[in-house]
């Protein structure tokens, strides 16, 4: 096998969200093939019943590796929290990488003790989220909301970003992403955590929103960084 053998990884979400994560990958792998694959007919997976958004993640990861894809990005929150054990089980041969909440690192950079997570309800009542915010969040106070209407607007951008919609859209994007991150400023949290693929397409505003009183993770760069270090895992595997 040759050692310049391509790898292609396949990325799927329930729209536009997972381009989040493409986008940072391809940043760090530009030149690896990729496959995206956006299940906008079943979309929004936030509030279907977990079960139903398995069935919907294997429908996508079949298709996926059915077009050669070596490695499965889960690139949605929801997905991984109610999909990703299931994926694994069903495929222990693929390696599929997903996405959670960055809620230790949030926890270690807050000086105020308060870490602020958005996300969606799939997301905040799924296994994975409760799990980590257990471990790792033992000694501050976290404010979770649900934002599903960040998805609603990502979606309708289509993957642009906020600074190139027209000003009266940008003006209801804001007010939009003000009604749901105020209440966690002035809960104290001085670290907000995108716990949706969505929400950094709408970082320009998020931004713009906390200012200088809260820190924003997006966690796209480490699930990019993950994905690289999969990808040679399976080259390495393949030249032996």
């Amino acid at each position: 096998m040759s050692a310049d053998a391509e790898i292609k990884a396949g990325f799927f979400d329930s729209g536009v969200g997972g381009l989040s994560i493409l986008r940072a990958v391809k940043a760090l792998c530009p030149d690896n093939p990729v496959e995206y694959l956006a299940d906008t007919a079943n979309a929004p997976y936030g509030n279907r019943p977990p079960e139903g958004v398995v069935r919907l993640s294997e429908a996508n990861a079949r298709e996926l590796i059915s077009r050669g894809c070596e490695v499965i990005v889960v690139a949605c929150n929801t997905a991984t929290a109610a999909a990703i054990d299931h994926l694994r089980k069903w495929r222990p041969d693929v390696p599929f990488v997903g996405v959670e909440p960055a809620v230790k690192p949030a926890a270690l950079r807050s000086k105020t003790g308060v870490v602020g997570v958005l996300a969606t309800a799939g997301t905040l009542h799924g296994r994975l989220f409760n799990e980590t915010k257990a471990r790792f969040a033992k000694d501050v106070t976290v404010v979770a909301a649900v934002a599903d209407e960040f998805v609603e607007e990502a979606e309708k951008l289509a993957g642009a970003s906020p600074d190139e919609a027209l000003p009266s859209e940008r003006e209801r994007i804001h007010s939009v992403v003000k009604a749901k991150i105020e209440p966690l400023l002035n809960a104290g949290a001085d670290v907000i955590v995108l716990g949706c693929t969505h929400f950094p397409l709408l970082m320009p505003v998020i931004a713009e929103v906390c200012g200088e009183r809260a820190e924003v993770i997006d966690p796209s760069e480490a699930v990019a960084r993950r994905v690289k270090n999969v990808i040679e895992d399976v080259k390495r595997r393949k030249r032996k």
